[in-house]
């Protein structure tokens, strides 16, 4: 368990959360690796534009604001209505 457990967190790249591992967000290291990968697909493009097959610019994915395993029920008496005249 302690193998798929490292691999799970350091290694594996979520969708989810950016194409980045649950370590690099927990650590803080997802935005900096993000810039890292826009400097890199952007200098890959200017060398060797024949290996893209779109003129676009490669889409990084944002890191989202939050993210569950399992969302917290919304607690009603939380709610407030900010919009009474």
């Amino acid at each position: 368990m302690e193998l798929f457990t490292n691999w799970y967190n350091h290694e594996h790249r979520h969708t989810g959360i950016g194409l980045h591992t649950p370590a690099d967000v927990h650590y803080g290291l997802a935005t900096d690796k993000a810039t890292n990968r826009r400097t890199v697909l952007t200098d890959a493009r200017a060398r060797h534009p024949h290996r893209f097959c779109t003129t676009t610019t490669p889409k990084i994915l944002d890191l989202p604001d939050t993210v569950w395993i399992n969302r917290p029920a919304q607690d009603a008496t939380q709610e407030t209505d900010t919009t009474a005249a």
